[in-house]
């Protein structure tokens, strides 16, 4: 029994997105304990993007579009293509551009104690729509590739962890749309529910792929 060629490439690329996914995590949360010290319930993920540690941020945020990048080429390496699977690491593709392009372009932050997103530079305005379709791509991504996860041979188990990421990541990114029109104090938090849900559909499903798949010569 010895490995597919195919599945050694994929088996890397998983592992790299499952390494991707962990040191966003890690690093987000290491920002909110620099200065300037943003409040994670309340203030946009993006904010930790301007200060003087705001280059870190910028490239974690080219690390989660390297990231995606890898999960794609991991979910495409796995099992025939399908139009599922097709439409949904396209999407991908989108949202790790979007994710990308982030990097070049700031945020405006909101003054202390207002919570609300609000535009006041070109710049600013580009951040926030390139984010929120960002998002939205990803949204879309994983319910195409849960439904194709679910038909998958090779990734059948995941499903379940597939689905449930996929309902946080839509839970978050709904409450981020009524913690903006009802409840700013909130934005902070719903936009983490959503990047949980999306970072661990990510990983779930990379550590599915890397079961590894043999074959009798």
């Amino acid at each position: 029994m010895t490995p597919q060629p195919s599945t050694a490439r994929r088996t890397r690329y998983a592992a790299v997105a499952m390494a991707g996914a962990v040191i966003y995590a890690v690093v987000d949360v290491v920002l909110h304990l620099l200065p300037p010290h943003y409040n994670p319930i309340s203030d946009a993920e993006s904010n930790l993007a301007v200060g003087p540690f705001g280059w870190i941020m910028n490239l974690n945020f080219l690390g989660r579009a390297a990231m995606t990048f890898c999960l794609i080429a991991a979910v495409n390496g796995t099992g025939p293509a399908s139009g599922l699977r097709r439409t949904g690491t396209g999407l991908l593709a989108v949202g790790g551009v979007c994710s990308g392009v982030l990097t070049f372009f700031s945020t405006d932050v909101h003054d202390a104690g207002t919570s609300v997103p609000r535009i006041s530079t070109v710049e600013g305005a580009i951040h926030l729509y390139v984010s929120g379709l960002g998002f939205l791509a990803a949204m879309a991504a994983f319910v195409s590739l849960t439904l194709w996860i679910r038909t998958s041979p090779q990734l059948r188990t995941a499903y379940p962890a597939a689905l449930a990421f996929t309902l946080l990541a839509g839970a978050g990114l709904a409450s981020l749309g009524l913690a903006i029109a009802l409840a700013p104090e909130l934005l902070g938090l719903a936009e983490r529910i959503c990047l949980v849900g999306i970072l661990g559909w990510a990983f779930a499903v990379c550590a599915a792929i890397r079961r590894p798949v043999t074959r009798a010569l």
